[in-house]
């Protein structure tokens, strides 16, 4: 047929389907090695490895693009008049879901390596569809909140940590695993969420409260419960708010509309309204925040899990893609400028999955130095790996050219994700905040923070310099809220610094340190100094298909 020829198609590269998210991965391979105990390692690469497979096969690729092409609806009504507040999927979104339950991403908190592992998981999980890793996080996170409340850890950790996806709403004794929601923020005050409005009536019930009030940010509305914060009279208070009552009557649990977002589109983050609303009391009355600080900073770690997974998907794409496309005679990855910005990208990829595991490890230990490391290297790294999302994933899309902006590439929606994690749980100064808070009042963090970055004390010049910085930073602290940002940026670049150097290759420890630590480096990616081994970094990054 006449013409045919022009539609031959060379010069594109294959489908990045059919691997292992996991074991394609050798910076998480060896952090997993590391910080797993050697009874549980051989399980924990199995079962993340059946993750991975799962993760890079057509069907769940599939599932997400479907979850993300067909957004929930809010359906307020029934058709005959009824209120009932449900929010419709589809069926994609509850696939994956599922899949993500029963891989155990709600059960860190009762295995052996928990941690590590679901830290792992949820990094790889990140790359396949991101919206469905909020609840997972939430129903996650709740667990040290419901723990101050021994009567209902007792009754609702079993569910939370289950691997059995339940999606009908019914009493929660009747279902044989749940999953959490969080309602913290209001219109009027965000993340002060002191100035939070809702009320909390206290009822005849002990323990019990009728809620009323406004939440702004509620997301994954389809939750079992959710863990809020409403004025009692005493004060702030943590409250459990079932969506379904023990006698199978709905709870008062409106949601007046969804959030119209950049990304994380398959998820549905609604308003909501509390009118009379029952809840359960957690924790004591005006000790809120305390009861549920434990959550947040689960869900932070969460953050920069995500960010990282978020990471390395697109780098991945970047280095496929260059591996098969020619031009100017000869593979792009062979080009001396494109093998720059891939290695550039690849370093920030695995200092943001190296920092992340590290946190992970730390929760499994669960000793006194490592609680005090997590205070202050929590929201430190979550500060810094969530912000270096955004400009990692808009630089992958560039390495495609024009394919990068294309909705089929996959690109565009890893680079509407990427700000979400620096937004969500406290935007940047929230966090930077949070750093100088952990300084002033609680000496032992910054301790374990600077022990565990003396670790490789000696071992590059570059980092001493680094870390000498920081401390000419912290011994002058008039001012300090001012340059928090700059104080925050400097711990986390020492702490990846740290591991790096301990633990990564020579050619990946040599590249970042004379980029992020010796300031031998441009203004955007791919401005590496000369005398790196910049292949070895990017042959690292390049997925194993």
């Amino acid at each position: 047929m006449a013409g045919t020829s022009t539609h031959t198609v060379t010069n594109q590269p294959p489908p990045l389907v059919g691997y292992d998210l996991f074991t394609a991965d050798r910076a998480l391979v060896a952090a997993v090695e590391r910080h797993t105990g050697p009874d549980a390692l051989e399980e924990v690469r199995a079962e993340l490895s059946a993750l991975g497979r799962a993760g890079g096969s057509a069907q769940l690729q599939e599932w997400g693009w479907q979850a993300n092409e067909h957004p929930p609806r809010l359906r307020t009504h029934d058709r005959y008049g009824h209120r009932i507040d449900e929010v419709d999927f589809h069926p994609a979104w509850h696939r994956l879901l599922g899949k993500g339950v029963s891989a155990g991403l709600t059960g860190a908190w009762i295995r052996p390596s928990g941690h590590v592992r679901r830290a792992a998981g949820f990094l790889v999980w990140a790359q396949i569809e991101a919206g469905t890793c909020c609840p997972l996080s939430m129903t996650h996170a709740a667990v040290p909140a419901l723990r101050s409340d021994p009567v209902l850890a007792a009754e609702w950790e079993p569910r939370l940590t289950s691997t059995i996806y339940d999606r009908e709403l019914r009493p929660a004794a009747r279902k044989p695993g749940a999953l959490f929601g969080m309602g913290m923020t209001e219109k009027q005050g965000g993340s002060d969420v002191r100035a939070n409005t809702t009320e909390a009536r206290p009822l005849a019930e002990a323990g019990a409260y009728a809620l009323t009030g406004h939440k702004w940010f509620c997301s994954a509305p389809m939750s079992d419960a959710f863990l809020v914060l409403a004025q009692a009279p005493q004060g702030l208070t943590c409250f459990l708010v079932p969506r379904v009552l023990p006698d199978g009557t709905r709870n008062a649990f409106l949601i007046q509309r969804l959030k119209d977002k950049l990304g994380n589109r398959s998820n549905a983050s609604a308003e909501v309204e509390f009118a009379g609303t029952w809840a359960r009391r957690v924790g004591e009355e005006g000790r809120g925040v305390r009861a549920i600080i434990g959550m947040v900073a689960a869900t932070r770690l969460d953050c920069a899990l995500g960010s990282a997974g978020l990471m390395r998907q697109a780098v991945v794409q970047a280095i496929h893609h260059c591996t098969y496309r020619e031009a100017f005679g000869g593979k792009l990855i062979d080009k001396p400028l494109m093998r720059n910005v891939l290695a550039d990208l690849a370093l920030e990829s695995e200092a943001a999955t190296t920092l992340a595991l590290r946190l992970a490890a730390a929760y499994d230990d669960g000793g006194e130095q490592e609680r005090a490391f997590l205070r202050l290297a929590v929201p430190a790294a979550k500060y810094w790996i969530t912000k270096r999302c955004a400009p990692v994933a808009v630089e992958a899309a560039e390495c495609l050219g024009g394919n990068g902006y294309v909705e089929e590439s996959g690109l565009p929606r890893l680079v509407r994700e990427s700000p979400l994690n620096s937004i969500w749980e406290g935007a940047g100064n929230v966090q930077a905040l949070d750093v100088l808070r952990a300084l002033q009042r609680e000496p032992g963090a910054l301790d374990a923070c600077l022990t565990e970055i003396g670790r490789a004390h000696g071992a590059d010049h570059r980092l001493d310099r680094a870390v000498k910085d920081l401390f000419t930073e912290l011994a002058d602290l008039d001012g300090v809220e001012g340059r928090a940002r700059r104080l925050v940026e400097r711990l986390a670049l020492a702490l990846q610094g740290s591991l790096l150097v301990r633990h990564a290759p020579p050619e990946v420890a040599d590249a970042f340190c004379a980029s992020r630590l010796g300031g031998d480096h441009g203004a955007s990616f791919g401005t590496l100094p000369t005398g790196l081994d910049l292949e070895a970094v990017v042959e690292r990054a390049r997925p194993i298909t």
